[in-house]
């Protein structure tokens, strides 16, 4: 299939440029991949064209930290919902997590994954395969078998590994295969069964709360596994000023050490989760970790501007609104994001000029990839046409109805945003348009 996009602005940055302005482009997409690019239309008869004067034309985005529940858990998500979810926000890719039923701790489990993404995902589906067998942090899981199967990395996520032995080994072994290990960092001893952050609401509210520093000391663990060992490590959702500061010396004495930031610890804390009618708190602003104090945020906004932090990650994690309506104590933690996550970034980083549009889109995009070895997030002959065209120039306001995902369970439902998704195209096939194509 031929397409044609004219008239886009992109950052020359994404066209692989030093620097960062905004420029015309037009290109022929041919065989699935960018066959020509243009500072002016390009026209070709029969071939069909995408005007986009108004529209702003990125690489395709990519999550490194999804929950797409299937198998076991598909009436919160499948893989099918959660790819309609991915491209309606602008992720042609997205990194899946193996804390579904039964876990990704075996071959056959992550080979059902990339099967089950080849017929039904519109997206492309990276798994990643359990560290530990059941996610038990007892024994760990035949990583070469895992890998061989089509997993990109090594993660318990969902829960954090509290056998220091087993996690260090996991470093050498994963760094053998060349694979990141991924740290859902939280030693249980410490966040102790609460529900949200220790703090004043959690005082307040009366609900038990999750101490920062069961966040931080496990990421200081990783930091120091890593350096010790040169494995790669990963801090999954980073939280806290302590975890930040870990992670920047770590870096400075030279670890093989990255970081991920979500969009809700970006732009939330403690103090914004909404009170029911009955006065107890929404459990739609739950997730683990918790939002945590508003100078936590503030440190993952001064990080994330200041380039220790490298990729934005959502934790999309579907539920059912029934799971959610529970008291926010029994309620399941988790948040959906892809559908919002690129939208928050442009209006609260991009347009109040805290990053570039290109730098916000290398976080969403190059710099992700660059965590697992995905190579994507430039516009360039040659390279695979994993495109979106964004509409950054039209407010839309959140509603339920607004999510292609199955679960509306988000926090940011009410909020009025800037960075529409208008079109997402995979390997050279749109498989999202908004308007009129």
């Amino acid at each position: 299939m031929k397409l044609i996009i004219n008239n886009a602005s992109t950052s020359s940055r994404l066209l692989g440029k030093n620097e960062d302005e905004i420029t015309s482009v037009s290109l022929l997409i041919d065989g699935g991949k960018i066959a020509a690019l243009s500072e002016t239309p390009i026209t070709i008869k029969s071939v069909k064209t995408i005007d986009a004067k108004a529209l702003f034309l990125s690489p395709g985005l990519l999550d490194p930290q999804v929950h797409f529940r299937e198998p076991g858990m598909e009436y919160k998500e499948d893989i099918e919902s959660g790819s309609k979810a991915a491209v309606k926000g602008g992720f042609t890719a997205v990194v899946s997590m193996p804390n579904t039923t039964p876990t990704a701790d075996n071959a056959d489990t992550v080979r059902f994954m990339v099967e089950t993404a080849a017929k039904k995902g519109l997206c492309k589906v990276y798994p990643t395969g359990a560290l530990s067998k059941g996610l038990e942090g007892k024994s760990m899981t035949d990583f070469s078998a895992l890998t061989s199967a089509g997993a990109v990395a090594i993660t318990d996520d969902g829960k954090g590994v509290q056998n220091n032995a087993l996690f260090k080994q996991a470093l050498v072994s994963a760094k053998h295969l060349g694979v990141p290990v991924l740290d859902h960092s939280e030693d249980e001893t410490l966040s102790n069964g609460g529900a949200i952050h220790e703090g004043e609401i959690s005082k307040k509210f009366n609900v038990k709360g999750i101490k920062s520093a069961s966040e931080s000391v496990h990421v200081e663990r990783g930091c120091d596994y890593s350096l010790e060992t040169g494995g790669h490590y990963h801090v999954l959702h980073v939280s806290t000023s302590a975890s930040i500061e870990a992670v920047k010396q770590a870096k400075e004495r030279g670890a093989n050490v990255t970081v991920e930031v979500s969009p809700h610890h970006l732009l939330l804390c403690d103090e914004d989760i909404a009170i029911k009618s009955d006065g107890t708190l929404d459990a739609n602003w739950k997730m683990n970790p918790p939002l945590r104090s508003r100078e936590d945020m503030l440190a993952c906004q001064n990080a994330l501007v200041e380039g220790v932090i490298d990729a934005i990650a959502t934790d999309h994690a579907p539920h059912s609104p029934e799971e959610k309506k529970q008291p926010i104590e029994q309620a399941p933690f988790g948040i959906i994001g892809l559908e919002t996550a690129f939208p928050l970034i442009f209006t609260h980083f991009v347009k109040t000029e805290k990053l570039t549009l290109g730098r916000a889109i290398d976080l969403m995009s190059k710099n992700a990839g660059d965590i697992f070895g995905i190579r994507c997030g430039r516009i360039k002959q040659g390279e695979v046409a994993d495109l979106v065209l964004f509409d950054l120039n039209n407010a839309f306001t959140v509603t339920p109805s607004f999510f292609a995902s199955k679960s509306q369970n988000s926090p940011f439902i009410g909020k009025t945003l800037y960075g529409e998704t208008h079109t997402t195209i995979v390997a050279g096939n749109i498989v999202y348009s908004r308007g009129n194509i």
